[in-house]
């Protein structure tokens, strides 16, 4: 009787601790999808603060600053955490140059267990006239640099981009200079108002959605 009493005892015990710890999991799962990644990309160093390749790093800033947040030297970037109805995003300066951006993301992802849905890359796009926005949930590098390192070192497309248009208006063999060229008087003037719409999408990502988020602001 006392054996069964103490089998029966430990199976309890068991099932305890079991019930205990898929709670417990749930919660952290719960967590994880509150908790979103947001990835702008650029390079480091003064020279390229205002240049149009930067404009992920420019984003990220605007928010920053709107939000009175401070960015901390972390491994492998510049990371700054911001609270909004009851999400928070990690917004990520990598700081190894555009061309190796895969290996951040990839780290900053795994550390702190974000669901690759709950990923968002702000990137300058080239095909696209200044200021508009198109919002994806995949797709393919369109030759930049910072997103084919992403897709490689992911060994996956399936991530939502944001495309800042920082249009295409250069001569023939000058395209690396407009890329890493400083915005023209016109589009500084016009900056501010994209750059507001920009923090938009992020808080939109986070708490509507992706389908609305590309319902609201694609195209604008």
């Amino acid at each position: 009787m006392a054996h069964s009493l103490i089998n029966l005892t430990f199976a309890n015990m068991i099932k305890w601790i079991t019930k205990l710890f898929s709670s417990t999991q749930k919660e952290e799962n719960i967590d994880n999808m509150k908790k979103y990644l947001i990835v702008g990309l650029g390079n480091i160093g003064a020279e390229y603060v205002n240049t149009r390749h930067n404009i992920g790093f420019k984003v990220l800033d605007f928010l920053a600053r709107k939000e009175s947040l401070s960015f901390e030297t972390v491994k492998l970037g510049s990371l700054a955490e911001y609270k909004f109805k009851g999400r928070t995003f990690l917004l990520l300066k990598p700081n190894t140059y555009m061309n190796l951006s895969g290996k951040a993301v990839k780290y900053w992802m795994d550390k702190e267990n974000i669901p690759l849905e709950n990923i968002l890359v702000i990137t300058d796009d080239l095909n696209l006239s200044f200021g508009t926005i198109r919002i994806k949930p995949k797709g393919s590098d369109g030759g930049h640099n910072g997103l084919k390192n992403i897709n490689l070192v992911l060994n996956t497309q399936q991530y939502t981009r944001f495309r800042f248009g920082i249009s295409d208006q250069f001569k023939k063999g000058q395209q690396i200079d407009y890329v890493l060229g400083e915005w023209n008087d016109d589009e500084n003037s016009k900056l501010p108002e994209r750059l507001e719409t920009s923090a938009e999408i992020i808080r939109s990502f986070g708490t509507a959605g992706l389908e609305n988020t590309m319902t609201t602001f694609n195209g604008k």
